[in-house]
């Protein structure tokens, strides 16, 4: 008995071998992607972490390498923008100095400077900024100087202002006039942006806290949103909707003892935030996706808000991220998401109520969808735009210009 509970004199059990890299996300893969039809093209005597991820059909399934994690998790998690003025630029081939302020960003050196928006930009760093070759030069000055003078005249007034690079959080809630209708554009829904706190979620709910008694029409503009946190993406749908279940998820997982089980949760909504009850409409793209939709199938069904523009994406499916043994980023499908009424977009997208093409007149088709839904008369008044103020964090108006004059804002 002696000797046969003393473990000096037994054959010793064989050693479970330590994981590596490849192991351990090949493990993950198996208990935790969505498709498991797919497992079989896993190889698991590997030694290629890229090469296994890229044997699944799937294009959100990735590895990031530890190298370049850290950089993937800010930019997943946060609006940080690492050496920068916060300031958006836009330019008019028209105007004698091309380029002018399209936003400043609250709290950003632009901002602290005193940089008026709508400026034109005359030069930077004694760099005068006239035609369109002379942005190359801007961008580079931008890129590689740390200090930066710009030179800009706002209406009668040119003077300089002097600035120097910090990392800053840019918003992600932006709020504009067109016309006598207020916009709201929802670039993406991050935990950690200009609001340090609550983010995307803190920026919009600031806005309709401080906006309460607002009768007007307003737009949820949703347009070229890629996506973002679940919980904030839900969090802000709840500020319109006063009862009912917002989304479903279901997914992958695996249980302590690390066997692979399915699960679901949904979230409810609770009554008594300032976005219900208004006079509101979704305005999307062909490039709205993921938690944009998520979004918007929660407001369009149980607020519920009309949707105008084109019909979104369609991913109805969420990745997870795990840390790896050597700090890499396990990006993995393993969710999918269920809306209000118990439908699905994934690969057909939300189909508009009020059909809209990107390059006809969105304003006016917006307005018309106004009109039928509210009674509201067309505007009259030019297209450029008031500015509406609220309170907190969010930035501050927008230059809405035909497509022909305007290219898509820089963020330096």
């Amino acid at each position: 008995v002696l000797l046969t509970a003393c473990s000096d004199f037994m054959s010793p059990v064989k050693e479970t071998p330590e994981p590596t890299e490849y192991t351990y996300n090949y493990w993950l893969l198996e208990k935790t992607y969505l498709y498991e039809d797919e497992l079989d093209k896993l190889d698991p005597d590997g030694d290629s972490v890229q090469t296994l991820y890229r044997a699944l059909d799937d294009p959100y399934t990735r590895y990031v390498p530890p190298s370049k994690s850290k950089q993937a998790e800010k930019q997943m998690t946060s609006s940080i923008i690492e050496g920068d003025i916060g300031l958006e630029y836009m330019y008019d081939p028209e105007a004698e100095h091309i380029l002018f302020v399209y936003r400043v960003y609250p709290k950003s050196p632009a901002a602290k400077a005193g940089v008026p928006r709508y400026g034109n930009i005359i030069s930077i760093n004694g760099h005068e900024i006239k035609t369109i070759d002379d942005m190359a030069a801007y961008d580079s000055i931008m890129a590689y100087s740390k200090k930066i003078t710009l030179k800009i005249a706002d209406d009668s007034t040119t003077r300089k202002y002097k600035m120097e690079k910090e990392d800053i959080y840019a918003p992600t809630v932006f709020v504009d006039t067109v016309g006598e209708m207020a916009y709201i554009q929802i670039r993406e829904f991050k935990p950690t942006t200009v609001d340090q706190d609550s983010g995307s979620l803190g920026e919009l709910r600031d806005y309709l806290d401080s906006t309460r008694d607002h009768k007007g029409v307003r737009v949820l503009d949703l347009r070229n949103n890629p996506g973002g946190h679940v919980s904030q993406c839900v969090g802000m749908a709840d500020l319109f909707v006063k009862k009912g279940t917002l989304s479903t998820r279901r997914w992958r997982a695996f249980d302590p003892n690390g066997k692979a089980v399915h699960r679901g949760d949904s979230r409810e909504a609770k009554p008594g935030d300032a976005g219900e009850g208004g006079k509101f409409l979704i305005l999307v793209n062909r490039n709205s996706a993921s938690c944009a939709e998520i979004f918007t199938a929660a407001v369009t069904e149980l607020a519920p808000i009309p949707v105008v523009g084109e019909t979104t994406f369609g991913k109805g499916i969420g990745q997870t991220t795990w840390k790896t043994m050597e700090g890499g980023l396990a990006i993995i499908t393993n969710l999918e998401f269920i809306t209000p009424k118990n439908g699905s977009y994934n690969k057909t997208g939300i189909v508009p109520d009020y059909p809209c093409d990107e390059f006809e007149s969105i304003y006016d088709c917006v307005e018309d969808a106004a009109k039928s839904e509210f009674g509201r008369k067309k505007s009259t008044k030019g297209r450029y735009p008031g500015i509406i103020i609220p309170r907190g964090t969010t930035a501050i108006g927008a230059y809405i210009e035909s497509e022909e004059k305007t290219n898509p804002s820089r963020i330096h």
